[in-house]
């Protein structure tokens, strides 16, 4: 046991010595997590807009403040021709354009159907669909309010009141009522983090000491394989907690998302997730001869396919369906959703059994294999 403790008091001392480990274990974290809380986003606001109000009139403008007050669009440009509107369009200066015809003043008050048209920059699909429903949105409310007016005027003069049954939907959103696409993403960010400093720093740490040379000295010494493979993989294991804790801080204090659920729970499922990215290092380790070697093995090898497999990204209801099953097999995608579900949600084990056991077997499975992968290089 001493060997072991004092093996792992060798390896603090030389992250001591590494100022760079310091700045990727204590720097990096905070950055990536403010760079993507304000850039991972798919919230939908200032959509620029282009018009070309042919009417001109009191109704077309109280509609254009529609759009306006919404907070969602900006109306940029106003234009007289279709010619103008698809040259900002096809320029890409514009994601939206509305356009109102001629009568349309004239029709909304004698109670016939007026047409707008709205056209959109498909070339993003996501950023149109949600404009598109931001915009019907506008125009449903827009056209009940002028209903409304107009029952109301043809009642008073020509037929008593009438009630008119209606259904009022009610949307509450759970878990993130304003439905912020960071609080979704932010948690995700625990798992990446995870990833950069057990996969990348553990390999790196064993491929350098081969290259320098004193990864010979240590086989040669009293230490047995499994004392090597503890004494270099809990070091990794305390900077992935203090990562954690750096995290989930800077998510309470900088961007007000709480923990809602147990917290020594989310550190719990932290540590199993390591024992599969502490394995999956190792085993980097132990099929790349140098540096950059390894880091290129486990960035494009094992860290993107995991973050676009995982549901971090992309999601996965969304992906064919012989890439669902693929997903299975990576165990990002269990800790995520273990993650988002204690953070946003605030529910326990019971509800997360079935994540938890995945991980759990996944990591027992991945660090054992490469833990006899490791010894026979040692050997």
């Amino acid at each position: 046991m001493n060997l072991i403790l004092n093996f792992i008091k060798k390896e603090f001392l030389q992250f001591k010595r590494d100022k760079r480990m310091f700045a990727v274990i204590l720097i990096a974290p905070v950055l990536q997590l403010i760079f993507l809380g304000y850039a991972a986003t798919l919230d939908v606001k200032n959509v620029k807009t282009a018009v070309w109000d042919q009417d001109k009139s009191a109704t077309s403008r109280e509609f254009l403040e529609k759009y306006e007050k919404s907070g969602y669009f900006t109306l940029q440009y106003y234009v007289s021709s279709y010619k103008e509107v698809t040259e900002l369009l096809d320029n890409g200066e514009v994601v939206m354009a509305v356009i109102i015809p001629p009568d349309f003043e004239k029709d909304v008050l004698s109670g016939r159907t007026s047409k707008l048209q709205t056209i959109f920059d498909g070339s993003d699909g996501n950023k149109a669909l949600i404009a598109a429903g931001y915009s019907q949105g506008i125009t449903i409310s827009f056209a009940s309010n002028i209903v409304s007016d107009f029952i109301e005027r043809s009642g008073r003069k020509n037929m008593p009141v009438m009630k008119i049954p209606v259904i009022e939907a009610q949307t509450r959103a759970w878990y993130n009522p304003d439905l912020v696409t960071r609080n979704y993403m932010l948690p995700g960010i625990v798992g990446l983090l995870i990833m950069v400093v057990t996969i990348n720093l553990t390999s790196l740490a064993i491929v350098k000491e081969r290259e320098i040379g004193t990864f010979e000295q240590l086989i040669v010494t009293p230490l047995k394989s499994y004392q090597i493979i503890i004494g270099k993989l809990v070091p990794f294991s305390i900077l992935g907690f203090v990562s954690v804790t750096i995290v989930m801080t800077v998510m309470r204090f900088w961007f007000g998302i709480e923990v809602k659920g147990s917290v020594p729970l989310l550190y719990f499922a932290a540590l199993l997730f390591m024992l599969s990215t502490l394995g999956l290092g190792l085993f980097v380790s132990t099929i790349s001869k140098t540096q950059q070697q390894a880091t290129m093995t486990s960035f494009f090898g094992v860290m993107m396919p995991m973050i676009y497999l995982s549901g971090f990204s992309f999601p996965i209801e969304n992906m064919p369906q012989w890439v669902q099953y693929i997903t299975y097999l990576i165990p990002l995608r269990y800790f995520i959703t273990i993650v988002r579900a204690i953070i946003l949600k605030g529910v326990g084990i019971e509800h997360l059994y079935d994540q938890f056991l995945a991980l759990f077997i996944f990591g027992v499975v991945i660090l054992a294999l490469s833990s006899l992968r490791f010894n026979k290089k040692l050997e």
